[in-house]
């Protein structure tokens, strides 16, 4: 047998392969799931700990290994130095390692309840089926962007609040994780801009190949902006006028980027998704904290 394919990778390997800068964004939306339940932190603070570890380190790190595994022959011609495609993933590892976590990620889930259980489930069906030949949702804009932006938030926020009240969430919390996770596609779609070259050789229909960079920019901004809108209202329904202000501010600051992007979308995305997203995220928070009373309630 050759030695290549028979050797274990090295530990840096696999957490390189494991993307650890890709796990805030779901740890972030499970934390405004555990502030929106309104359950004081001090009563299950372990379930929140292993809530964290499942939502970083266990289903987005699946979600990431999974994809280099599936996208290794792409890889290997594009960015040859990243693990599985230089070998330092030899042999068949990297789908050995995307079992490894995809059972471990059910285990701890099966811990935690059934409804954590379940929507981990489906993000990890989700999650496999972005990449996974022959479904590969990342091959479509609308459907691919919208498996990463529902599982990335809004599961993620939906498993905070489970884990807290331990059980089904109240109907306000899922409806701000359904919200921003809405939002979210938009935030997926500023990936694609700086892809558009290599996307169009590959046949991967983003949205900028689908629409056009302009019309694709348009509607990364109307997507990202709309559901704040209503959050928004629904904040001001709810007489929490304050959170209300604070995600308007913050929409207001970001419509204000977003006529600079639309100006010149691929050279302005990656600028505009760092102080975006910075942006969209403390209105996250914001509307966790104004409902987080209900749950205490």
């Amino acid at each position: 047998m050759n030695n290549s394919i028979a050797a274990r990778p090295a530990p840096s390997a696999v957490l390189e392969v494991l993307h650890p800068i890709t796990w805030f964004p779901p740890m972030w939306a499970f934390a405004c799931g555990v502030v929106s339940s309104g359950v004081p932190l001090s009563e299950r603070w372990l379930e929140v700990i292993a809530g964290i570890v499942l939502c970083g380190p266990l289903l987005v790190a699946t979600s990431q290994v999974v994809n280099d595994w599936y996208d290794r022959d792409v890889d290997a011609i594009n960015e040859p130095n990243r693990p599985i495609p230089s070998g330092r993933i030899p042999g068949r590892w990297g789908l050995y390692l995307s079992f490894m976590w995809t059972a471990a990620s059910l285990l701890l889930a099966s811990l935690l309840g059934p409804w954590v259980f379940g929507a981990a489930a489906l993000g990890l069906v989700l999650a496999w089926m972005y990449s996974m030949p022959p479904f590969r949702l990342k091959q479509n804009g609308w459907l691919g962007n919208g498996a990463c932006a529902i599982t990335y938030e809004g599961f993620a926020w939906f498993t905070g609040a489970a884990v807290m009240v331990g059980g089904l969430p109240p109907w306000w919390i899922v409806t701000l994780a359904l919200l921003y996770s809405a939002g979210a596609h938009g935030i997926m779609t500023l990936n694609d801009f700086k892809s558009i070259e290599g996307d169009i050789k590959t046949g991967v229909g983003s949205l900028p190949v689908k629409l056009g960079v302009d019309n694709a920019a348009r509607v990364t901004c109307a997507v990202m902006a709309i559901p704040q809108v209503i959050v928004i209202a629904l904040l001001l329904a709810w007489d929490r006028p304050i959170q209300a202000g604070i995600v308007g501010f913050v929409l207001v600051a970001q419509l204000a980027l977003m006529v600079r992007f639309l100006r010149a979308p691929v050279e302005r995305a990656t600028w505009f998704s760092g102080l975006g997203v910075a942006l969209y995220v403390s209105g996250m928070m914001a509307s966790a904290v104004a409902v987080s009373s209900f749950g205490a309630a």
